[in-house]
């Protein structure tokens, strides 16, 4: 499990998860493996090799409209619901309160004082 405080995950929103895949898979030979989302479309698996690296999906809704692709990283946390509440404290601002994703972990997305959006999460044992 990664340690409090360290880097997690990484995830690249995208508007063109095709051109992106091409992309990536081309500069740095990165293979996909699909995972339905249901209603919310496939999330892809990046992997490189046999090791997951992080992962991609296409951007959908009016909460995405207007913006660039970009990459969100994912900081574990001991305790997603207490450290979102210090978060708050400290002058962060909370995009999407903690829930929860099955087999995964807890996530919350904040935005820290400078601006910048972070994903914060608790990892289940298999996430």
């Amino acid at each position: 499990m990664t340690p409090h405080g360290h880097f997690h995950w990484n995830e690249l929103m995208s508007n063109d998860v095709e051109k992106a895949k091409a992309f990536y898979h081309d500069a740095l030979g990165w293979e996909y493996n699909a995972m339905d989302m249901g209603p919310n479309g496939t999330y892809w698996l990046i992997v490189d090799g046999e090791i997951p690296v992080g992962g991609m999906y296409q951007m959908q809704g009016e909460h995405f409209e207007g913006m660039n692709d970009q990459w969100t990283s994912y900081i574990a946390v001991d305790d997603i619901d207490k450290r979102v509440e210090a978060a708050e404290k400290a002058g962060a601002t909370i995009i999407q309160p903690p829930f929860d994703i099955p087999d995964t972990g807890r996530i919350a997305m904040l935005s820290e004082p400078g601006g910048a959006m972070v994903g914060w999460m608790t990892p289940s044992e298999n996430g």
